[in-house]
């Protein structure tokens, strides 16, 4: 099955997104998850089916196909809807005026008087009418196409509603065209022309509104730079990110963005990848180290080769990510949709019913048709569509900006039901790199121990050698130029540095060129503490005494207190020995720990958590830990992890850190109980207006008409959309 995501044109209302999934999903071949907010559709596909044909497809449902989605910025289509905004408010104030100023005891324009001038004030408000009805040509087309493929949605309501008021008008405009003055009252043409605007206007302010719940994917976008320098021949040319060939050499000066994916080539300097790792502080970049796509040269000039372009690189990869899981549906979206597929049909049957009902009791055919208007606008079930896709698509961008990628928004419904988290230890607890932890020196300065031992071990093929290379990195070392005489498996390295031998290994080394060794109770203090053993010996004398380590994450032993107090169950799952396991456990608080565990045992132990009725979630970031990641309720990775955790997992950490566990189960609790708010509003608001519509409430003098329950509509989803945006002010760790 191939995937795409395609931006969609016409969608209004959770009717309309629920119609246009359940047509897709009928075609043979194609799987289809509509998302409201983001406007879009994402649609697995198999080898049977074109793009074409889905678009297609989209089009005979009644929506338009804008094609392929794209990281960008739809401010220009915002900004021709507040021009079209800006011009219609003018014109329904006109409207207003010349429809209502001799009700309200306003100056009267001699010409459109309604006393001297009743057949041209007439024809005018027709015409203003006609204007107003192109304005919401899209409204109508959609109720229409809707209504002919028996998928009714909030369009064809106001479709049904606004035409009736159109044609029962333009019976009267006949009749007072043949001279009968008596139909003057009976003229509904200002209120197709409010009942427009004003659902028009909701709509402008949604689309704002919606925005603001996209700004975490834009700015994402807009990490890359829209240019970039590329050298050929020897020349700088600048050219546009989007001409860039895999394997075009470029560079970037200081306080540049890097524009691509690639591989350093020349130079050095300090890169910011703060929005990628969550590493506040510039990394130092050298030759062969790999540089990202939106991150920042701090100082200095680098050469880099483009290695991942386009779509292709992290932070594009990043984005469809998200976009992806804010177009799938997590569980709770099925309340609303299941009701929004039956409510439509519904308020049609209660307005037909209630307009027979008032006809069979005498009432006037123009207070009927007010009241069916009036019921068909007020009950717009746009707010209980947008409740849950909205919270979705703030929360999912709060995860992103937060170093978090949800993979399926069915985790943000999940993760606070959490109650039992498996860790693996190599790279999860612990970095899973060898690092320096304990450097401990005899008569030689550090600098001088490390560059010793470090010029030695970056000719090494042995996993260690990555602790000396990563710390001289760090503190900016430059090896000195040795010569590497011989390379002693399981003992170390022999090398001389002009007329001086130097030795670095372990104390096998030290007995096999018979050193004494003084230092045999340092050394067993370290290895109590989980080091390997390195010794820097310059001329026969040892310098220096350094512990090696795969350490501990930081935070890791708050972030573990933090999950005992939430009363979240903890357990180390590992396939190291029981020994080294423990000691990593009992230094971050870890009581319930298994080891010596094959990965086919990880998966089997999820199992028998989740069979005990536990909502498990899993974090790793091995090959050997992609059975288990699958199997749990949540699984979760490190960026960087090996590419079948990364696949395996539903949700991967950018920043590497462990709090971002911490921070998504906080997310999806408040994520959650904000949907049931927007749910809980939604309910009332129909449950309020319609009887209020329907007449229910006029022995008490309390009635509507339709230019009023397009206002109320507006706001009931204006109260969702704000109460959305509320998730964006939740503290995290």
């Amino acid at each position: 099955m191939q995937k795409i995501i395609l931006k969609v044109g016409g969608m209004t209302c959770s009717a309309c997104s629920n119609g246009l999934e359940k047509y897709l999903n009928k075609q043979k071949g194609i799987q289809a998850s509509v998302n409201l907010v983001m406007e879009n559709v994402l649609v697995e596909y198999d080898g049977h089916v074109t793009i074409e044909e889905i678009e297609q497809y989209i089009e005979t449902a009644g929506f338009k196909s804008l094609g392929v989605w794209q990281e960008q910025n739809e401010n220009d289509n915002l900004k021709s809807e507040k021009q079209k905004w800006i011009v219609y408010t003018i014109l329904i104030i006109v409207f207003f005026y010349i429809s209502m100023s001799h009700r309200m005891g306003l100056p009267n324009i001699a010409i459109l008087d309604v006393q001297q001038s009743l057949k041209t004030y007439t024809i005018v408000l027709f015409l203003m009418s006609i204007l107003f009805l192109y304005y919401g040509k899209d409204i109508l087309k959609s109720g229409y196409h809707n209504l002919i493929y028996k998928a009714p949605n909030m369009d064809t309501l106001v479709t049904i509603g606004i035409m009736s008021s159109f044609f029962y008008s333009l019976y009267s405009m006949s009749q007072i065209l043949k001279g009968n003055v008596t139909y003057v009252e009976q003229l509904y043409f200002e209120s197709v022309g409010m009942i427009i605007y004003f659902i028009k206007l909701g709509r402008y302010i949604d689309s704002k509104s919606k925005n603001k719940t996209k700004e975490a994917i834009q700015n994402l976008v807009q990490m890359t730079p829209k240019y970039a320098t590329v050298l050929k021949n020897g020349k700088e040319t600048n050219v546009t990110i989007d001409s860039i060939q895999k394997g075009d050499i470029l560079c970037v000066r200081r306080g540049e963005k890097i524009a691509v994916d690639g591989i350093i080539t020349r130079g050095a300097a300090h890169i910011d990848e703060a929005f990628i790792t969550g590493e506040s502080k510039p990394v130092k970049k050298i030759e062969g180290n790999q540089v990202l796509a939106g991150s920042i040269n701090d100082d200095g000039y680098l050469e880099y080769r483009a290695e991942r372009i386009g779509a292709e690189s992290t932070i594009s990869e990043i984005v469809k990510l998200v976009v992806e899981a804010t177009s799938t549906k997590a569980p709770i979206a099925s309340l609303a949709d299941k009701v929004s597929s039956y409510f439509v049909p519904s308020v049609l049957m209660i307005a037909f019913f209630t307009a027979i009902a008032y006809l069979w009791i005498g009432e006037s055919f123009p207070d009927v048709l007010i009241c069916f208007v009036t019921i068909l606008v007020v009950a717009c079930p746009c707010s209980l569509g947008l409740a849950t896709p909205l919270a979705i698509v703030v929360a999912e961008g709060i995860c992103a900006k937060n170093g978090i990628l949800v993979k399926k928004s069915e985790i943000l419904e999940n993760a606070c039901k959490v109650d039992t988290i498996v860790l693996d230890k190599t790279g999860t607890i612990t970095y899973g790199i060898p690092k320096i932890e304990s450097i401990l020196l005899y008569g030689r300065e550090e600098s001088e121990v490390i560059r010793l031992a470090g010029s030695l071990e970056v000719k090494s093929s042995h996993p260690l050698g990555k602790a000396f290379i990563t710390y001289m990195q760090e503190h900016q070392l430059k090896p000195y130029s040795i010569e590497v005489v011989q390379e002693m498996s399981g003992y170390g390295m022999v090398g001389n540095r002009g007329s001086c031998q130097i030795l670095v290994g372990n104390a096998k080394l030290l007995k096999q060129f018979a050193i004494a060794n003084p230092y045999q109770k340092e050394e067993e203090q370290l290895v109590q503490k989980g080091n390997s053993i390195v010794y820097v010996v310059e001329n026969q004398t040892i310098v220096g005494l350094i512990g090696i380590n795969d350490i501990v994450r930081k935070n890791t032993k708050e972030f573990i207190a933090e999950l005992k107090r939430r009363k979240i169950e903890v357990m180390m799952l590992t396939g190291d020995h029981k020994n080294t396991a423990l000691k990593i456990a009992n230094q971050i608080g870890i009581t319930d720990v298994i080891a010596d565990v094959l990965p086919k045992d990880k998966a089997s132990i999820v199992q028998t958590l989740k069979a005990e009725h536990k909502t498990v979630m899993m974090c790793g970031d091995g090959i050997n830990d992609s059975p288990a990641l699958v199997l749990a309720d949540i699984g979760i990775s490190f960026q960087g992890a090996s590419d079948i955790a990364s696949n395996s997992a539903g949700v991967i950490l950018t920043h590497n850190d462990l709090y971002g566990i911490l921070n998504l189960i906080t997310i999806s609790k408040n994520t959650i109980h904000n949907i049931q708010q927007n749910l809980f509003w939604a309910f009332f608001y129909n449950l309020l207006m319609i009887p209020i519509a329907m007449g229910l409430f006029r022995f008490i003098g309390v009635t509507m008409n339709p230019m009023f329950a397009s206002i109320a509509m507006m706001f009931s989803s204006f109260t969702v959309v704000m109460n959305s945006l509320r998730l964006k002010r939740m503290k995290l760790k």
